[in-house]
């Protein structure tokens, strides 16, 4: 049995605030069945840190940001989301802003199976 998830997305910095996802990022999970249209950017907060049990960044970089703002308390909550990958080799999930349609396909690849793989890692739990 899974136990109740709630997931949510969040920034290390506040460029984007308030923003829609890329249209090129909606168009490509739109073609996989995921409706992206409410989404709003934004940054972490101090209380994403109690809150939640995983914090999981997409890249070193970012993992590096969130140490440094992380409590000491809660630094075992932070880790790479592609951790949890089955079928990639890659640890970060690449940027595909200024790639084409084929970056968002394999972020979106990337994304499914670590999804997959979190939720198999939550389930044994």
């Amino acid at each position: 049995m899974v136990p109740e998830v709630e997931v949510d997305s969040a920034g290390t910095h506040g460029y984007h605030i308030g923003k829609s996802p890329d249209g090129r990022a909606m168009e490509a999970a739109a073609g996989r069945g995921y409706d992206l249209s409410a989404l709003r950017a934004r940054q972490v907060s101090e209380f994403d840190f109690v809150r939640f049990d995983r914090i999981l960044a997409m890249d070193r970089d970012n993992l590096d940001l969130l140490r440094q703002a992380c409590p000491a308390e809660h630094r075992h909550k932070l880790g790479l989301f592609l951790e949890y990958s089955r079928n990639f080799a890659e640890r970060e999930v690449p940027d595909p802003y200024y790639g084409g349609a084929d970056g968002f396909e394999h972020v979106l690849d990337l994304v499914e199976d670590a999804a997959l793989g979190l939720i198999d890692s939550l389930a044994r739990k």
